[in-house]
């Protein structure tokens, strides 16, 4: 029996504009992917960004060549993934989405939850950070307000007057605060703010240069204590040998990697080369969130707060406790599901709601 396959706009909107230094979003479309064999269904979400060369008509292209190799074996899952990554060489998300949803299968089968099949324990899961996007100074004031049971604060940086704007926010809060200039500053520019974000206790410092400038990012790295990350410098594993040296830790996200099998082999070969690893989001949905939650037990610093920046999250199932965003112990595969009043509800095959078909077709956008 073929793995059968569907997928479906997923249109997300944000409770504020997210803005960061390149760019600013109230609204996101992903594709959802619907995989389904046997009787059994797996989840995957596509959070496609144009800073990685995606966009939704790449990935709706992309979803289309990777259905025919899916196969009729959803255990083959490294087969499976090593079939459509000699296949496709981009878009990464819509690979990941299908991972996702073959691993939410096999693990629902199982009646697994995702982490306990990747033999990890959620008491390792440190606590997570909560983005500020770039505001006018007040607005970020208030939004660090809102944000009272987040116990660890992520500042975007990377615009006029940022420093300033931090220290008022630093006189607002005593909470941790780790910033993230998302490319926006020139080496002069971040060489410049250190004294400053030291002495307003900073405790880390996210990709402060573009991302090919690993000479700076060594430079501002060797003249603080802070932790200095990359993000945009690495996508996957093959893109830490250059890095050791330069920074610190490094950002993984399971939407860069390609499929959740890299997100764990970026995460646990970081380690064993000595970074710190940093784990991070999207702004996705729970169903997103969900699959670097099972992860995130192999992480030292966390940000998987994509689904909390949501005005109304389509899944449901992700737990918020202690400053921590948890999987439900006992809850199957990725511990998701699809929030019925969205439409996205899980159904047999053949039946439809006014949102769409999740029936018997291959490829059903």
């Amino acid at each position: 029996m073929a793995i059968r396959a569907e997928t479906k706009l997923l249109e997300l909107t944000t409770t504020h504009p997210f803005r960061i230094a390149r760019s600013v979003h109230s609204h996101y479309d992903h594709w959802l992917v619907r995989l389904e064999h046997d009787g059994d269904v797996g989840w995957g979400e596509a959070a496609s960004t144009e800073r990685y060369g995606e966009t939704v008509e790449t990935v709706a292209g992309a979803l289309d060549q990777i259905v025919p190799l899916l196969g009729d074996d959803p255990y083959a899952i490294h087969a499976i993934e090593a079939r459509i990554a000699g296949h496709l060489k981009a878009n990464p998300s819509a690979k990941t989405a299908v991972s996702m949803a073959l691993h939410d299968l096999v693990a629902r089968r199982h009646g697994l939850p995702l982490y306990r099949w990747f033999g990890l324990e959620l008491d390792a899961i440190p606590p997570t950070s909560f983005t500020i996007g770039i505001d006018e100074p007040e607005v970020m004031r208030e939004k660090i307000a809102e944000a009272e049971q987040y116990s660890i604060l992520k500042i975007k940086m990377g615009f006029e007057g940022d420093i300033e704007v931090l220290e008022m926010l630093r006189r607002t809060t005593d909470k941790p605060i780790r910033v993230d200039a998302n490319e926006g500053w020139t080496r002069r520019e971040a060489l410049d703010r250190l004294p400053a974000l030291e002495e307003l206790g900073v405790e880390l410092l996210e990709q402060p240069l573009q991302s090919t400038d690993l000479d700076g990012l060594a430079a501002v790295a060797k003249a603080t204590e802070l932790p200095v990350a990359a993000d945009e410098s690495c996508l996957t594993s093959a893109d830490l040998k250059p890095l050791i040296g330069v920074v610190d830790v490094i950002n993984v996200k399971i939407a860069k990697c390609g499929s959740l099998a890299e997100a764990r082999r970026t995460m646990e070969a970081a380690k064993a080369l000595g970074f710190g690893v940093f784990l991070g989001c999207m702004v996705e949905s729970s169903l997103g969130i969900a699959s670097a939650a099972h992860l995130a037990p192999l992480a030292d610093y966390v940000d998987l707060d994509g689904h909390l920046l949501l005005a109304d999250d389509p899944f449901q199932g992700l737990r918020f406790e202690d400053g921590r965003v948890l999987p439900a112990p006992d809850a199957v595969g990725l511990g998701v599901e699809p929030v019925a009043a969205r439409g996205l509800r899980l159904k047999m095959p053949g039946q439809t709601d006014a949102n769409g078909s999740f029936g018997t077709e291959a490829s059903g956008k």
